[in-house]
């Protein structure tokens, strides 16, 4: 029978917003009968789903629809890359058809074009949650798709569009329904998290019969009733979030805050778009560390933007230092095809660029490991991973998977992943 099933091959790079676009075509895929083999010579077509946010990203993502060519022939690619068709096709004019973010209809039209199904009674079986790329106790939901953001070194707006919140009904139901299938963390992704319901004007939804207004303080609040670990990430940081805070405090969410700060010189941030008071900021973290002393906060910044100064360089070091934050990414900026910061006079040359980001990640590196030896003797509540025989990988609720660092146990016996 396994001969007569069409059998698709799947690769899913990017954020976390990708990978839950791929588990949704996934999903249908096996609701409609298909296989997914991990096998290029067992596929029939492969689908890429691409990433496009940075130069290193577009290079990542043709390279692999360039081996999945090479390896199979027949490639549908999907994803952010995908909303910039011509790239696509310029590099790779063989591939079947070119889909953008969050396409779930387009991709599935052209895998029906070139592989029709094959509806089988036996194999049209799917979990409650749907398939899903991350292990079965932990998954990631989006509640919103785009962003009405205008950063100007970001091109995502013109990929994925304006912000469109899913409705709350609908995000609770896919959300009980995973806590049903075993998941133990609910991980929220948006590219503007905070911003849910903005464009429905916090309009009431429904949900199990019951009125529910469509904002993130509701949405947390009922998410964090189902039972399982709750964890925001991609929070922008508008004076709402301090209510977040709160929530985090009264349990209804984990302790932890995914904050994109960008910068600390208010230049900087002027020439981003970003909110520029860099001392509010600084004031806004330490409330909100009076408000949840547990907090984990974790950021991500830029050097090297165009214009950025020796004295707006040290401006981020201080802030730094003054912010201790537990942890931090930095990127040396890239000039991405589109976005409006290309068009900003004194850049930065790529050499400078490196240094500073060095610099940077020395700075942050030293902070972290206080903090970290600052927990030394405390005790926490982790969720496991992984079990290697005696030996078991897990995570306190400081750690979000595949971004932060682990929690190593050593000679428990009996642990099983999404043991807590």
């Amino acid at each position: 029978m396994s001969s007569t099933i069409p059998q698709v091959g799947f690769i899913s790079l990017g954020c976390p917003k990708a990978t839950v676009d791929a588990e949704r075509i996934l999903t249908q895929l096996r609701a409609e009968g298909y296989r997914i083999t991990p096998d290029y010579h067992d596929a029939q077509l492969v689908v890429v789903n691409t990433c496009g946010f940075i130069d290193a990203a577009v290079e990542e993502s043709l390279e692999t629809i360039g081996e999945a060519l090479a390896e199979n022939g027949r490639v549908i690619v999907t994803g952010c890359l995908g909303a910039r068709e011509g790239v696509v096709q310029s590099a790779h004019p063989q591939v079947l058809a070119v889909t953008g973010p969050d396409s779930l209809p387009e991709v599935m039209a052209a895998i029906h074009q070139h592989l029709p199904p094959q509806h089988d009674p036996w194999v049209d079986l799917i979990p409650p949650g749907g398939i899903k790329l991350t292990p079965r106790h932990y998954a990631y939901l989006k509640i919103a798709e785009g962003c009405n953001q205008q950063c100007s070194f970001c091109i995502i707006p013109s990929m994925r569009g304006r912000l469109a919140s899913r409705p709350i009904g609908e995000i609770l139901d896919e959300a009980e329904k995973l806590v049903a299938d075993g998941v133990q963390e609910l991980l929220v992704v948006a590219q503007d998290t905070a911003a849910y319901g903005v464009d429905q004007k916090y309009r009431t939804d429904f949900w199990q019969g019951r009125p529910l207004k469509t904002d993130i303080e509701t949405l947390v609040k009922q998410l964090g009733s189902l039972g399982a670990w709750l964890r925001l990430h991609y929070v922008y940081p508008y004076p709402k979030v301090d209510r977040l805070v709160e929530l985090m405090a009264d349990g209804y969410a984990l302790p932890y805050l995914d904050v994109p700060l960008q910068h600390a010189s208010p230049s900087v941030l002027k020439a981003m778009r970003r909110p520029a008071d860099s001392e509010n900021m600084l004031r806004r973290i330490e409330t909100w560390r009076t408000i949840c002393p547990p907090l984990t906060l974790r950021s991500t910044f830029i050097v090297g933007f165009p214009g950025e100064t020796e004295r707006d360089f040290e401006m981020l070091l201080e802030f730094l230092q003054e912010a201790q934050l537990d942890r931090a990414g930095a990127f040396a900026y890239s000039a991405v095809a589109g976005a409006a910061a290309n068009q900003l006079p004194d850049a930065v040359p790529e050499e400078l660029k490196l240094e500073r980001l060095e610099h940077f990640m020395e700075l942050q590196t030293a902070i972290s490991a206080d903090k970290l030896q600052q927990r030394v003797g405390t005790s926490a509540t982790v969720l496991v991973d992984e079990v290697h025989g005696d030996e078991a990988i897990a995570r306190s609720p400081g750690e979000s998977p595949e971004i932060d660092g682990v929690v190593v146990l050593r000679g428990f016996e009996g642990l099983e992943p999404g043991d807590a």
